[in-house]
């Protein structure tokens, strides 16, 4: 189960696993990460950027496949995933097995600033 939650609102998703989407705020290009539950902790699988451009290069090791560069970032697994965002760009986007949909559908009535 992954459990959401920004200030008050909270939700819990019986899934167990996930990409995380989000557009660049200057750039206008896309980033995604692919996530899984285990146990207690979220762990991170790999990550792609389609495309490059200001203050983002691609890390070393990245692979260029197709124009998006596919990369597994080196974090140790995570207790917490705390996002922040920009009112100068799109939310971000929580995609499942079957469905794509803003991250914030999921807590209603939070602002487009909430940090989750």
């Amino acid at each position: 189960m992954l459990c959401l939650a920004a200030g008050t609102v909270s939700a819990v998703l019986a899934i167990e696993s996930f990409t995380l989407t989000w557009i660049h705020s200057i750039e206008k290009i896309r980033w995604e990460e692919d996530w899984r539950l285990a146990g207690h902790a979220l762990v991170i699988d790999e990550a792609r950027i389609r495309g490059s451009g200001a203050g983002m290069e691609p890390p070393a090791g990245a692979v260029l496949k197709n124009g998006v560069w596919h990369y597994r970032p080196q974090l140790p697994p995570q207790a917490v995933l705390r996002l922040t965002h920009s009112p100068y760009a799109a939310g971000y986007t929580l995609c499942t097995a079957t469905v794509c949909q803003p991250l914030a559908d999921h807590l209603p009535g939070i602002d487009n600033n909430a940090v989750f």
